[in-house]
């Protein structure tokens, strides 16, 4: 399913109307956002049901306490906090109730990838991150910085906006217009190869 994009004021717009009982601004932030959380969680686990259990839960949580939610600065950063906070503790209790011992012998040596899939994994990631590093050089340079400041090395927005010396609102849109950017190069990387 492809997600849609909004722009942050119509995010926090829909997160003001889904807390209010708006069926229709409760699907839009699900259609936005489903896949990011999935492409998040990925990071984390290859487990795919457990991912879309917790994805799930998380929205039908949030709808049951809609009421009861607050204001967000953010709705990236609330619904990425609250789904990495529901999977870490979906896998520590996972971890907890099982151990090496409590796991057939059979299903480590069907289920463990062969070196052939090692390895084309591994290239495929190099690949990925040849393009992703070649994308990243070719935004704009505030943009560039302002992503260097986030994912490598992870500062906080109010951070980068007193590193950049620039406004929070500047940060948000050098990020979100980075994060397009690199979508449209990845997504034209994709097409080409």
């Amino acid at each position: 399913m492809a997600h849609l994009r909004y722009k942050q004021e119509e995010e926090l717009n829909f997160w003001d109307q889904f807390r209010k009982g708006d069926e229709y601004a409760y699907a839009c932030l699900y259609r936005s956002y489903v896949n990011i959380l999935y492409q998040y969680c990925s990071q984390f686990t290859i487990d795919k049901p457990l991912i879309k259990d917790c994805i799930h839960d998380l929205f039908v949580e949030l709808w049951k306490n809609r009421n009861t939610l607050g204001d967000t600065t953010s709705v990236r950063f609330y619904l990425m906090a609250s789904i990495k906070r529901k999977l870490v503790r979906h896998l520590n209790a996972q971890q907890k109730h099982t151990s090496n011992e409590d796991i057939p012998v059979e299903y480590w040596h069907i289920h463990t990838p062969s070196h052939e899939n090692h390895m084309i994994s591994e290239e495929e990631f190099d690949l990925t991150n040849h393009h992703l590093n070649s994308a990243i050089h070719n935004l704009p340079k505030r943009q560039r910085e302002a992503v260097f400041l986030k994912f490598y090395m992870n500062l906080n927005n109010h951070e980068i906006a007193d590193l950049m010396k620039i406004n929070i609102q500047s940060v948000y849109n050098l990020i979100f217009g980075a994060l397009g950017n690199l979508k449209k190069q990845m997504a034209l990387e994709s097409v080409t190869i």
